[in-house]
């Protein structure tokens, strides 16, 4: 069985066929260099494109490929747009994740070089023009400079930069604050004199801020010298 792919390179594109193939993901993966047949060169320097019996890449220079029917595809998926820079191509398309997927709690990592897409459209960096519409893509992850996503997919494309397109959620106030009230301590009242007019102000402690009056010093003074008044004859007697 044989595949129709192009091939995205550093260089130019190669399209042509993949012989004794079922899927383009077998083919990238294998951890050998991809032949592709009957091949058309797309160079990318502006010269004219030609035809070659056959080209050998290394995986680590493919760039992405992408194939004319689609593959299989996972079920029951979410799919996120996602933008990106991939050496001298900006790739749009769609990454598929489980619903629930959190990329900065999940435990399981991406594995393999090449990350699948769909609905995938190709084009040069810096062109405006439209690019080529495919139905899938296989990009290596490990090649890829930018992302723009509305996930933090840093797992998946280790080294790219990476642009959330997640818009912010509104916030909602449903109270309104209570005004501010000092905290500081009340500082002591001050208090006049009838007969002098003067000021004076309780200190901390004082048995005044008890609610009882002070005693008075000078009147327990006579108390004293009455009992000593009264002791003093007996002590002369004797």
């Amino acid at each position: 069985m044989s595949i129709r792919v192009e091939i995205y390179t550093a260089a130019g594109i190669a399209v042509g066929v993949l012989q004794r193939a079922s899927h383009l993901r077998d083919a990238l993966e294998a951890g050998e260099s991809v032949r592709v047949e009957a091949v058309t060169w797309h160079p990318l320097d502006d010269t004219a494109a030609g035809q070659q019996a056959e080209v050998l890449l290394a995986p680590d220079d493919i760039h992405l490929a992408t194939v004319e029917e689609s593959e299989d595809l996972p079920v029951h998926a979410q799919w996120h747009d996602i933008v990106l820079d991939v050496g001298p191509y900006r790739v749009l398309g769609q990454l598929a994740t489980m619903p629930g997927f959190d990329p900065g709690r999940a435990l399981a990592r991406p594995t393999g070089e090449f990350v699948q897409l769909r609905d995938v459209s190709v084009g040069l960096l810096g062109e405006d023009a439209d690019g080529l519409s495919r139905p899938v893509a296989l990009v290596n992850r490990y090649v890829v400079d930018r992302v723009e996503a509305d996930l933090m997919l840093g797992f998946f494309f280790p080294g790219a930069e990476m642009i959330s397109t997640k818009s912010e959620e509104p916030i909602f106030i449903t109270s309104t604050p209570s005004a501010s009230t000092s905290s500081a301590p009340a500082t002591a009242a001050a208090t006049t004199t009838a007969d002098s007019g003067t000021d004076t102000t309780s200190p901390s402690g004082d048995p005044g801020d008890a609610g009882e009056p002070a005693a008075d010093p000078s009147a327990a003074a006579p108390a004293a010298s009455a009992e000593v008044a009264a002791a003093a004859p007996a002590t002369d007697g004797a």
